[in-house]
């Protein structure tokens, strides 16, 4: 910690601490890297004749005394219920570029009453990394990014097994403008164990369908898609876009459309591989699929399901659902 910089709340803890354990004011400004003219001052500002030093209090009458401006948002004391928000949201494993478009769109009633309504991301990153956040360990609950991505087109193109294939090259094109609700993306995730993990990723909405499979076979992934495609009006289901993996070798059995990616271009259905990096937090490459649960697996999917998401104008998933069936009811 810089000697010029303003004690933090962290460092009154540490002061109360170790004035309770009875160390001398040099000690302590030693230990905290501070002048001991600056540790002295603190103390001496904040004890009353009675009362000991109390970091909170410390704290408190500190953000009242200060005339600058230029204070972290979320470190101001009247700011307190947003604080605690954002939070209670990164906690839940959202992005900070989540909570501050949540924030902008459908903010919620605690916070309709606060002072300042909202925060940017780079505001939330900031207090993470830099502020009064990094001593909760908040950057232990971002997302990972992922740490290197193999470039496009930098392997050989191989012969396909899969028979009846049809090639992504022939798809419609509206299904690359992600206007319209039904087209899919899906792929399965291994473990060290035999049970995988069926994933599918709507390519619109973001919603999200993950099934625990006994095995890698074309059988158990056909069974695992079909009860995705159960969950859904069948009007919901329009296209399929698969890898070359030898589980969708049953691909005519779902009488949807299938349509197959080059092989060696996982790119071409990036919805589902993004999501597939989302499932990893929450089950990282070492883990044995053989002792996860299947409630265990539908509460993960959910959780993404309620995620907002920036291109849904930070909707969620299965609010972007529920307003599609709502048309159609009222259409029909």
């Amino acid at each position: 910690m810089s000697k010029g910089k303003q004690i933090t709340f962290y460092e009154r803890e540490k002061i109360e601490t170790y004035l309770r354990m009875e160390k001398k004011k040099i000690w302590i400004a030693k230990r905290l890297n501070r002048d001991y003219s600056v540790i002295k001052r603190e103390i001496k500002r904040n004890s009353g004749k009675i009362s000991p030093y109390a970091a909170a209090n410390a704290h408190y009458y500190a953000e009242r005394r200060k005339k600058n401006t230029n204070k972290r948002k979320l470190e101001k004391w009247e700011n307190k219920k947003l604080k605690e928000y954002v939070k209670k949201m990164i906690e839940k494993g959202w992005s900070p570029e989540q909570i501050d478009g949540r924030l902008k769109e459908c903010p919620p009633d605690e916070i309709k009453k606060c002072r300042d309504k909202t925060i940017s991301y780079e505001s939330i990153y900031d207090y993470i990394y830099n502020g009064e956040g990094q001593y909760g360990g908040l950057y232990q609950k971002l997302r990972r990014k992922q740490y290197k991505r193999q470039r496009r087109f930098s392997r050989k193109q191989r012969h396909s097994l899969i028979k009846n294939r049809v090639s992504i090259h022939q798809r419609e094109k509206i299904v690359d403008e992600r206007k319209r609700i039904g087209d899919w993306e899906t792929d399965s995730i291994v473990s060290p164990g035999i049970n995988i993990l069926s994933v599918q990723s709507e390519r619109k909405s973001k919603l999200c369908r993950i099934h625990k499979c006994e095995d890698k076979t074309a059988i158990a992934s056909e069974k695992a898609l079909r009860d995705s495609i159960d969950s859904l009006p069948k009007n919901f289901w329009l296209t399929i876009t698969r890898d070359n993996g030898s589980e969708n070798a049953l691909h005519c059995q779902t009488k949807i459309p299938s349509y197959f990616c080059d092989p060696y271009s996982s790119w071409q259905k990036g919805g589902v591989e993004n999501l597939n990096g989302l499932i990893r937090e929450y089950f990282p490459k070492k883990s044995n699929f053989d002792l996860i649960s299947e409630k265990e697996v539908y509460l993960i999917q959910e959780k993404l399901n309620n995620r907002p998401r920036k291109s849904l104008n930070y909707l969620t998933p299965n609010e972007v659902i529920a307003n599609e069936l709502k048309k159609g009811a009222l259409n029909s």
